[in-house]
């Protein structure tokens, strides 16, 4: 028997029949298995089996309850299932017909379809072709561009093309060709632009020359050059035009180093005055560089093409900054050098200003400061090797010239200036060196002759040539004589040249007044002091320099040195500079002058005393003469007529010249004469003998007495012969005792007679006493006489002993 059920259980199992009638069927798991989980699913399914049974009976109460209904129903349902058939029949023939008639239609409208479909498909193809017609027609464009060589539209239309045209037609291959294309073409262009600028680098490297030529001429027209970058003439080295309808200055001539050759400023060309010359970008295309920085720009190459642009320019520049070795020959060496250095920075200014950024100043001012350096030492060193002062000013008018182009570019060229002033101490030593050369001929052709003049038209001239002024000779009828030579204008003229040349070369250089004052001054003394003063000195020394050429060489110096202070005026009239200017230099040609003046006098003293000496040579004495002869020695009167004869030439000399030229004879002639006695070669010496020599400087005495040299003050000149007299005296009267007893005061009677002198003399007479060669009339006294000279001579060795003492 079953156990009965808790009410629990129960309500549960209802609860889940309620849920199984009332929920979908797919959601009845969960309470199916809330069954399954408990212990009383038998019990359940009882209850189930109830419930379906219990529906079962409620349904076939339901059909009993309508089946009349379904009976109606059916029966009305097969009467419309026969009218259906009939519509079915009537609807199967209907679409059978149907079907027939719109075969056709459907025929059409596939024809129409097609057609709709080309239209779109034309349509679609128009509007592609359309899209691509401009790619076409861009893409034919830039190859006639590429083939024509006009690379930058080229790349112009390919920058389009890639930008804006392709993207749109972006899907078709043979837009993926083109694009995998431009790489190339953007290389190409690379390639054949660079060519062009390869060809554009070149170009300028040949044509820089033509340019600076140009430049400089633009600079030489604003300044008013000569022109100096004209070639030069064959006759002076330079071209000389002159405008048919201007008056010109008429010609001097000269015979200054410098008259055949002026090398002053050049006189600028009328017709080129007037011509308009081309500037840089007027002879040469700079497309090419324009073209290219733009294609590289666009390329994104623009650093790289910048850094190729100017490694290549450093390059020609350092070939253009190469001098040639035989630059220093010609003017126009130099002229092409420069040249090509302006055309080189002509082009760089152009490109700087006109390239936007290709080159900037920094690099330029750091090109120039290796051009201005190298161009400076090329100069320094091609310079040192002139020794022509014309080409060196030529060339230092070329440089001021080059200088001042290049400033007007912006360049700094202070150094180039700076270097013109080493050039001028250069150009100053050619300028000495050519006026030594000068001097030497105008002191080699003088004649050493006052210069004759037989009018008054030659008087002019030669005082226009000289500053002369003397009242006595104006006097003077004609023919009459000026005291100087002929080299004395010539000289003359040749320093004023010189000063003239020393200003051109100062020219232009933007010294003051003062500094070109000064140079010139310089210069002046360096060529008064070393040139001139060596040419004179030469002159003096040689060889063959006679008398009346020293004589002359004197009095024209003495004429040169009052010139100096006119020189002064001429130096203070050409600078504006008066002398009285603090830190003025003053010229040196007074102390020059009177060196040369005072050397000749020394050479005349020499002269006249190696002429003293060669008649001294003819001098025979018999220095064992029984007995003198009736008169003065042959020589010696010869020696006095040459002396009489040379004096009276010296009329024109300053008086103490003279005066010191004949005391100077006599002195050295007494001397001569001392120690032609004292000589040892004469070992014997007679009485005889010592009177004739006696004779001999009686003779000088009165040559001394007739005064050949008007000045002397009474005995003056005899005084010369005054030790030799008191020696011979003192021999010839045999006055020992008193020589003795006063020597060494100052009223002796023999005070300028040397013991020393007077022991060597009596030494000879002792010799030929013992001889019995001198004392021979005296033959009972001759033991006496021994005696008294054995203690004169005894006394004189005292005497020598006690004065070294």
């Amino acid at each position: 028997m079953a156990e009965p059920e808790s009410p629990e259980t129960a309500a549960e199992h209802e609860r889940i029949l309620r849920e199984v009638d009332s929920t979908d069927t797919a959601c009845l798991g969960p309470t199916l298995r809330s069954v399954y989980d408990g212990e009383e699913h038998g019990r359940f399914m009882e209850k189930l089996d109830a419930r379906i049974r219990n529906h079962d009976r409620e349904i076939e109460k339901m059909c009993n309850f309508h089946y009349q209904g379904f009976v109606d129903a059916i029966t009305e349902f097969l009467k419309v299932r026969a009218e259906a058939q009939k519509l079915k029949n009537q609807v199967t023939d209907t679409n059978r017909k149907l079907q027939m008639e719109s075969k056709k239609l459907v025929g059409a409208m596939e024809e129409l379809k097609q057609c709709r479909l080309q239209q779109r498909n034309i349509s679609a193809t128009v509007d592609k072709l359309t899209q691509c017609l401009p790619v076409l027609e861009m893409d034919s464009k830039l190859r006639e561009q590429m083939k024509s060589k006009r690379h930058y539209p080229a790349l112009k239309t390919l920058e389009h093309l890639e930008h804006l045209h392709l993207p749109q037609v972006s899907h078709y291959r043979f837009c993926k060709v083109m694009v995998d294309n431009i790489p190339k073409l953007h290389e190409e262009i690379k390639e054949v632009s660079m060519s062009d600028l390869k060809d554009f680098l070149e170009s300028i490297r040949k044509h820089s020359d033509k340019i600076g030529e140009t430049a400089m001429k633009q600079a030489q027209q604003q300044r008013n050059l000569g022109s100096v970058v004209s070639q030069p003439s064959k006759a002076g080295g330079r071209r000389f035009k002159k405008d048919a309808s201007a008056g010109s200055e008429p010609e001097v001539k000269s015979t200054s180093p410098t008259s055949e050759q002026d090398s002053g400023i050049l006189d600028v060309e009328d017709e080129e005055e007037d011509e308009e010359v081309p500037g840089a970008q007027d002879l040469v295309d700079f497309s090419p560089v324009y073209r290219c920085l733009h294609i590289y720009s666009v390329l994104g190459a623009r650093d790289s093409f910048e850094s190729y642009y100017r490694k290549q320019r450093r390059k020609q520049a350092r070939l253009v900054l190469q001098p040639p070795s035989n630059m220093h020959e010609t003017l126009g060496g130099y002229r092409k050098y420069f040249n090509q250095i302006v055309g080189f920075f002509v082009i760089e200014d152009h490109v700087l200003h006109t390239s936007q950024g290709l080159v900037d100043r920094v690099y330029i001012d750091e090109l120039w400061e290796m051009a201005l350096s190298k161009t400076i030492a090329a100069l320094r060193t091609h310079s040192s090797y002139c020794s022509d002062p014309n080409l060196i000013l030529d060339l230092k008018n070329l440089i001021v010239l080059f200088a001042d182009t290049l400033q007007g570019y912006g360049f700094p060229v202070n150094h180039l200036f700076d270097l013109l002033l080493e050039i001028r101490d250069q150009y100053s030593e050619t300028l000495l060196k050519k006026w030594a050369g000068a001097f030497r001929n105008i002191l080699d052709s003088d004649n050493y002759s006052p210069i004759p003049v037989a009018n008054e038209e030659q008087y002019q001239k030669m005082v226009g040539q000289f500053p002369f002024h003397d009242p006595e000779l104006e006097t003077q009828p004609f023919p009459k004589k000026f005291p100087f030579s002929e080299f004395v204008p010539r000289v003359y003229s040749e320093i004023k040249e010189f000063i003239y040349a020393c200003l051109k070369f100062s020219e232009d250089l933007h010294l003051s007044s003062t500094e070109v004052d000064d140079m010139i001054r310089k210069s002046t003394n360096l060529l008064l002091t070393r040139t001139l003063s060596n040419c004179l000195q030469n002159v003096i020394k040689r060889r063959n320099v006679g008398l009346t050429e020293l004589v002359q060489i004197i009095i024209n110096t003495t004429h040169l040195e009052k010139s100096c202070r006119f020189l002064e005026e001429f130096i203070t009239n050409i600078t504006n500079v008066l002398p009285e200017t603090v830190h003025t230099t003053k010229l040196y040609g007074t102390t020059t002058f009177k060196d040369a003046r005072h050397a000749a006098e020394e050479e005349i003293y020499t002269n006249l005393n190696q002429k003293i000496d060669q008649f001294l040579q003819l001098a025979d004495y018999d220095w064992m003469a029984v007995e003198a002869g009736s008169k003065a020695s042959d020589y010696l009167v010869d020696l006095i007529a040459f002396l009489r004869s040379t004096f009276a030439v010296f009329t024109h000399l300053p008086g103490k010249v003279a005066q010191t030229a004949c005391m100077s004879a006599c002195k050295h002639l007494a001397t001569s004469l001392t120690q032609l006695l004292l000589e040892a070669e004469v070992r014997q010496l007679s009485l005889g003998a010592l009177q004739q020599f006696n004779l001999d400087v009686a003779e000088c005495e009165q040559f001394a007495r007739s005064g050949p040299v008007p000045g002397f003050q009474g005995d003056t000149l005899q005084l010369a012969f005054i030790d030799l007299r008191q020696l011979l005296d003192l021999f010839l009267q045999w006055d020992w005792s008193t020589y003795l007893a006063d020597y060494g005061q100052p009223t002796c009677k023999y005070l300028r007679v040397n013991p020393t002198t007077a022991l060597i003399l009596l030494e000879k007479m002792k010799d030929t006493s013992r001889k019995n060669n001198v004392f021979a009339q005296f033959r009972k006294n001759e033991r006496d006489k021994q005696k008294l000279i054995d203690t004169v001579a005894k006394q004189l060795r005292g005497l020598i002993n006690t004065h070294h003492s």
